[in-house]
């Protein structure tokens, strides 16, 4: 296992960075015809959402 350890700006960045993916993976997600593709997108967002959880 990994240890990251962030000052208060590094993890307004990354807290920033990690909302902003969300986002657009969500438009990218509805707009996407490929199942596979979507399965994709929709396992990468999964892994956005634990990351944020574990940033706050």
């Amino acid at each position: 296992m990994m240890r990251l350890e962030l000052n208060d700006a590094e993890e307004k960045v990354l807290a920033n960075t990690l909302e902003s993916s969300l986002s657009r993976l969500a438009d990218e997600i509805s707009h996407t015809d490929s199942h596979d593709y979507r399965e994709f997108l929709k396992d990468r967002k999964e892994i956005l959402i634990k990351l944020r959880e574990k940033l706050h």
